[in-house]
């Protein structure tokens, strides 16, 4: 595996949606100082991260997330099953507030 923390440069939102890949990949919603506050993965980037913007469907949690997040960036993977490994490790490392699962080594994680 590549090295898990050299995803694309944080772009603000606005710009980020526009620039989105069709590709399987890992994602960060960042903050205002670019703390992460969620990750997540996709099989496609640009139809997973455009889903947030739909606020009707959006759990509450989600969409504070959404409403709180100031930039976004992501790293293309080769494949689904290697952005779901990924996701796993950075969650670990991260620890990020909106992310629910994964926080702990005894989340087991099936492939």
């Amino acid at each position: 595996m590549k090295d898990l923390h050299s995803p694309t440069q944080p772009w603000p939102l606005a710009v980020a949606f526009l620039r989105l890949p069709s590709q399987p990949g890992v994602y960060w919603w960042l903050g205002k100082n670019k703390e992460v506050l969620y990750v997540g993965k996709a099989k496609n980037l640009k139809n997973r991260l455009n889903s947030y913007r739909v606020k009707a469907d959006l759990s509450p949690r989600i969409r504070e997330m959404t409403v709180t997040a100031a930039y976004l960036q992501w790293r293309i993977l080769p494949s689904e099953v290697e952005a779901l490994l990924v996701e796993a490790e950075l969650i670990r490392t991260y620890q990020p507030p909106f992310n629910v699962l994964l926080k702990d080594d005894k989340s087991p994680l099936y492939v």
